[in-house]
């Protein structure tokens, strides 16, 4: 009697373990890959769903935005500078049945063709446009790799130059370049400033010889500027048209006295 109830137990059993095969489930950001006897069926999900166990085949595709670093490339510029270039690139997958048919290991392969597409696109650019045009590369970087990737079903949002690494020798000579550029720009401003001075003074000038006494308010401007600067005795000299009338006045008066003597 009980040697009756095994087959049934093991009919059970097999039963379970056939439908635990049958039932998937898959998350919101992934999609299951269905191949039945190796023929391409389509994606399912996400949720709930049956597959025919040992008919059917499933491929998880993960669908989030993967962040891939891009390692360092050595770059040899239009210019022939050699520097060191890192980027990171960002990108998901759009069709997951591409991704699986079409590509063996799609993040190994955008990862190779984010390298070699780094080395081509930099090292057709000179170095001041790689210092100074980082976002127009960025951009152009970002189209040629989504163009290589999108008959795999990848595509590529954003691609950034993390950082660009210079020889000690070529940094000592650009740090040289950039102070002679300043000292440059410097001379270039104080000279314009000696001009425009020596404009207005000629000015200044013109304007004087037509009305002398603005040279009288000028000079004595600056003896008040002078004596608010320093606690000093000042003695200047006075215009004579100031004291001629006291020395006359006084002339005047010793006349007189010797006319009464």
């Amino acid at each position: 009697m009980e040697n009756a109830y095994i087959p049934i137990a093991i009919a059970l059993f097999a039963l379970f373990v056939i439908i635990s095969m049958a039932v998937k489930i898959v998350t919101e950001y992934e999609r299951g890959v269905i191949f039945r006897l190796g023929r391409l069926i389509g994606a399912k999900g996400p949720g709930l769903f049956f597959i025919i166990p040992f008919v059917d085949r499933m491929i998880k595709v993960d669908l989030r935005v993967v962040t891939m670093d891009v390692p360092s490339q050595e770059v040899i510029t239009k210019d022939n500078v050699t520097v060191r270039v890192n980027a990171v690139i960002y990108f998901r997958v759009v069709d997951p049945e591409a991704s699986v048919v079409k590509v063996l290991d799609h993040i190994r392969a955008t990862s190779q063709i984010a390298q070699t597409t780094l080395r081509n696109v930099l090292g057709q650019s000179e170095l001041d446009e790689l210092l100074a045009s980082r976002e127009k590369l960025n951009q152009m970087l970002q189209q040629i790799i989504d163009e290589h990737t999108d008959p795999w079903g990848i595509k590529v949002s954003t691609v950034e130059i993390k950082e660009v690494e210079l020889a000690e020798t070529m940094r000592r000579m650009m740090a040289a370049q950039a102070e002679a550029e300043r000292e440059r720009r410097a001379k270039i401003i104080h000279a314009e400033g000696e001009l425009q001075a020596s404009t207005k003074l000629a000015e200044a000038g013109i304007i004087i010889a037509k009305e002398p006494v603005t040279l009288q308010l000028r000079y004595l401007q600056t003896l008040t500027e002078i004596a608010s600067e320093r606690n000093s005795t000042l003695i200047f000299p006075l215009p004579i048209d100031l004291i001629k009338m006291f020395l006359d006045r006084g002339a005047s008066t010793q006349s007189g006295e010797k006319t009464k003597e």
